[in-house]
């Protein structure tokens, strides 16, 4: 009998595309049933791209980029965009820093110069990176060394499972690394990976492409040609046996563990990556997901779990090397073996007697609700459509993604959990130390 198919609903949201002579590529996608814009620029350069020695610069240059320009003074973006109605923010991720904007649609050329302006040349000097610096040291002090579980498991888990700096090091970085920064680095930093040919510019929303298109040319076509630097091979071989590792934490009240397994290529192969990604939701997502139901609600072993894509759970924006993660937090005097023991139970079970009737398709039907919601928003379509034209060149494919969802089979969902082995896993155990 053929395997049934879930039935999503499509999005069809057009997608223009063209690149300025400078390198600058760029994707517009009009809306125009309300008002309203998002604008993100999306600059190949993130975690896994910063030198030895300067652990955390990618995420210390983004602040910097807010910190005014050669023609703006510190605070003059703030107070443009929210002038205008607007929100704006950006993000380091592990292979790309984006830059965004809300705002009413009337407000285009404004978000352009803006944007425009700083990949010109943001305002580095002295007084801002050290004023930053200690910014970014108080936001480690209050993310990650003051918080219970903090940097779990996204800083604890890659360097139990990689061995290259680009991959296993701590991007929110050292504040050794992070003092020792100086303005030539960051000059350098800014040549080297803020050139035209290494950003892409989308813009969703209240548009007319032709009027956008002149706007973009005069705004973005006259910023000085760089080209785009050779993209280093960041690959490394899969594990050959387990890896595991424990760490006290001195504020969490209860233990916690967590583990990863490479998966495939999300770029190159992409078609075997996707069952990965479902699998992940089959295993965790809702209280009748495989995981939920084993662990939280028959044993008590658990008090509550998560599975995800990618170290910064970002499936559909994130290169190779990546993993699978499955986390969880147990009650008082938990044990952390028996419950590894028990996600390889269930992972066997899965790939071996497959899924129960109506799992998958509930479960893809609840990811593509996800994925249009998400895009369902101007700036969450604009921010998708970066990211996709930056790694793949297929903006368009976030059409596609609810679709190619609902296409995973049972088969490949059970091929898929036959490779969740032990001796590919890498573990990290948190040990409480924290308050009574």
């Amino acid at each position: 009998m053929a395997a049934r198919r879930t039935r999503i609903p499509a999005t069809k949201y057009p997608v223009e595309r063209f690149t300025l002579d400078n390198g600058l590529r760029v994707v517009l996608t009009p809306d125009r049933s309300a008002p309203v814009i998002g604008v993100a620029v999306v600059y190949d350069v993130g975690i896994r791209s910063e030198p030895e020695g300067r652990t955390g610069f990618a995420h210390l240059f983004e602040h910097l980029m807010f910190q005014g320009s050669e023609n703006l003074e510190k605070l003059a973006h703030f107070r443009h965009v929210q002038g205008a109605g607007g929100t704006f923010n950006g993000s380091t991720h592990l292979d790309y820093t984006d830059y965004f904007e809300t705002l009413p649609s009337n407000a285009l050329e404004r978000a352009l110069f803006l944007e425009a302006d700083r990949m010109r040349g943001p305002k580095l000097t002295e007084e801002n990176l050290r004023n930053q610096v200690d910014v970014v040291k108080e936001e480690i002090r209050v993310n990650v060394l003051n918080r219970p579980y903090g940097g779990f498991p996204w800083l604890k888990l890659p360097p139990v499972m990689f061995d290259t700096f680009p991959n296993a090091h701590d991007g929110y970085g050292s504040f050794d690394d992070l003092e020792s920064a100086t303005v030539s680095d960051a000059a350098d930093f800014f040549r080297r990976y803020y050139a035209c040919g290494n950003a892409v510019l989308a813009v969703s929303g209240d548009v007319d492409v032709a009027e956008a298109t002149t706007l973009i040319e005069r705004h973005f076509g006259d910023v000085p040609a760089r080209p785009a630097p050779a993209r280093p091979d960041f690959t490394e071989p899969d594990l050959t046996g387990e890896r595991r590792t424990s760490y006290t934490d001195p504020l969490a009240p209860l233990p916690a563990v967590a583990g990863a397994w490479r998966v495939p290529d999300p770029v190159t192969d992409f078609a075997g990556y996707l069952p990965y990604v479902v699998l992940a939701e089959v295993l965790t997502d809702g209280d009748a997901s495989r995981l939920v139901e084993r662990l939280v609600q028959r044993d008590r072993t658990v008090t509550g779990l998560g599975g995800y894509l990618g170290f910064m759970g970002d499936p559909f924006d994130v290169r190779d090397p990546t993993a699978l993660l499955l986390q969880a937090h147990l009650p008082p005097g938990g044990d952390v073996d028996k419950v590894l023991r028990t996600m390889d139970e269930e992972l066997d079970r899965l790939a071996t007697d497959g899924l129960t009737e109506g799992e998958l398709a509930r479960t893809q039907a609840r990811m593509a609700t996800h994925l249009l919601r998400d895009t369902d928003a101007v700036l969450g379509r604009a921010l998708r459509m970066a990211v996709l034209e930056q790694q793949r060149g297929e903006p368009g494919l976030l059409n596609d993604l609810p679709r190619l969802v609902g296409e995973v089979t049972d088969e490949q969902v059970r091929a898929a959990a036959a490779t969740l082995r032990p001796e590919r896993r890498a573990s990290v155990e948190v040990v409480p130390g924290g308050a009574r």
